[in-house]
């Protein structure tokens, strides 16, 4: 049975959580607070982890980020629960590190379906590397296909190193998150064709989601202000379908 810890510091909402995940067949573990979670998380090392951002102590956020130093549990999947709902708020916890975003008060029935596809998502064995490429170009035209390069991507200004895991602009370097990383190279490996949101759900997070989500949205408009790029003259948006290098 996946065990999925719970960090939030309302007591009704830590209990309802507590019931809502039993009935959907897990196994709670609850903290008021993140300090106390993080003191046991790298040693129990539990399937999941739902966070609130407001918390005594140490905020949300610092924790996933600490989070994510730990190698043991550095790629749990991790979910915001949290009243803050303005658009910035989504961004800096996306940006944090966490992979998925909920808005107080929530749906029983959505936590549920979000639960589940970040689970599956983190028991789906990865596709080989022949598997990997031959997933993403398919169904490229040829002419649009670009032989995969060792070692570097180039795009316009922006250089992505994978050897380093590093990605300058203008031969400056950009600080990006993990996911970020992976949405850059994704699209930087199919320059002129147009990624759907679900084709990035699929091969970013590795899962299909079961409601409605603007986690891609979100992450696309973070790295966007990572590479000084915040009118999409660079990522450019396809009204409807999806995203594309411009």
């Amino acid at each position: 049975m996946e065990k999925i810890y719970i960090i939030e510091d309302d007591l009704n909402i830590r209990n309802l959580l507590s019931i809502a995940i039993s009935g959907f067949q897990y196994e709670p573990l609850a903290f008021e607070n993140a300090e106390d979670a993080l003191s046991s998380i790298e040693q129990d090392r539990p399937d999941m982890a739902i966070f609130d951002l407001m918390l005594p102590g140490m905020d949300g956020i610092t924790a996933i980020r600490e989070i994510r130093k730990m190698p043991a549990v550095k790629d749990i999947p991790i979910l915001i629960l949290t009243a803050k709902d303005k658009e910035l708020d989504k961004v800096i916890g996306l940006d944090g590190g966490a992979d998925d975003y909920m808005v107080k008060p929530f749906g029983v029935l959505e936590l549920g379906a979000r639960i589940r596809s970040l689970l599956r998502r983190s028991h789906r064995e990865p596709l080989s590397d022949g598997e990997a490429e031959a997933a993403g170009t398919e169904n490229q035209p040829a002419e649009e296909r670009q032989e995969p390069k060792k070692g570097r991507l180039v795009y316009k200004d922006i250089l992505l190193d994978e050897g380093r895991h590093e990605v300058t602009v203008q031969g400056q370097p950009v600080e990006l998150t993990n996911k970020e990383y992976k949405l850059l190279k994704y699209l930087m490996e199919r320059p002129s064709f147009v990624a759907t949101r679900d084709e990035l759900l699929n091969s970013i997070w590795g899962y299909e989601y079961d409601g409605e989500s603007r986690t891609v949205d979100m992450h696309i408009k973070s790295l966007r202000q990572k590479l000084g790029d915040e009118e999409g003259n660079l990522i450019q948006t396809v009204r409807g379908i999806g995203y594309k290098l411009k």
